[in-house]
Parts: C-alpha cells; structure tokens; sequence
C-alpha cells in the first residue's frame, strides 16, 4: 500500500456526486486498515425532531469502514455486503467524524468496524460491516485517479 493509493481512493470518495452535490462539507484521510471521514452538520440532514437522520451516521459508519477495507485493496472496488448502524445519541450540530478500522481480512472477505464521534469527543454511533471485493478493477472510469 502506498500513499499514491490513499491519495486515489480519497479522490474518488470526494469527487462523487454524492459528495461534491449533498454532502459537500466531507473531509476523508485513509491510511493502512483506517479511514476518517468527518462532515459539517447542515439543517439539510435533519429529521422532523431536529437532528440528522439515521441516514447519515450509515453513510459516515459505512463510508469509513469501507476505506479502511479499501485501504489493503488495490486492484478492485470493494462491495459493502452487510453493515449494522448503532446510534447511541442524536447530533444536531457541529462537526462529526467517523473513524473506521479494519477487524479481519481473508482473500475476499473483510470485517470493519467504525464509530462517529461529536466535536466533543463523545460516542454518538457505531457499526460493524462485511466487505468484498468485486469484479470492477480501480481505474479512471470510476474516479481512481
């Protein structure tokens, strides 16, 4: 793994309209078998008792896990296959970031865990998925550039 690959895949996160249309505010750092992913909260995520929707903690869990995974795979895109979201606590403001590491590695299946902390520094949410490698190499159509 090499800093070149970190750089690629933050740049493929970043750049999707997911991210660059709705989730505007996303920062990401990857490193070997961890990723940061941390997000502004906007009054656009909230939920009609004022808080973001369980939406976003399984967009922050999951996206954090997946390039902790991410970050020992360099030749395909990797496939969330399962991911369970515990929300602890709501956010309704601030900064929160999701830390994501990875738990296990075989050939083709991976274990992440991943947790959202407020600005604070409190627990708000965590989760835990399986990951597995498709069939769809890294490359500039898909934004690994």
């Amino acid at each position: 793994m090499t800093t070149d690959h970190f750089q690629k895949l933050r740049s493929m996160y970043l750049n999707s309209k997911v991210n660059t249309h709705l989730y505007e505010t996303t920062e990401c750092e990857i490193t070997l078998e961890k990723a940061t992913i941390a997000l502004t909260i906007s009054e656009k995520y909230f939920h009609g008792l004022g808080a973001i929707h369980g939406s976003v903690y399984f967009k922050l869990l999951d996206d954090a896990a997946y390039f902790a995974v991410s970050s020992i795979v360099t030749d395909v895109f990797v496939l969330t296959t399962s991911f369970n979201t515990n929300i602890i606590r709501p956010a309704n403001q601030g900064k929160i970031t999701s830390v994501g590491t990875l738990r296990y590695k075989s050939k083709n299946l991976f274990v992440a865990e991943s947790t959202i902390y407020n600005e604070a520094g409190k627990e708000i949410a965590f989760g835990t998925g399986n990951f597995s490698k498709s069939k769809i190499a890294l490359s500039k159509e898909i934004g690994y550039v």
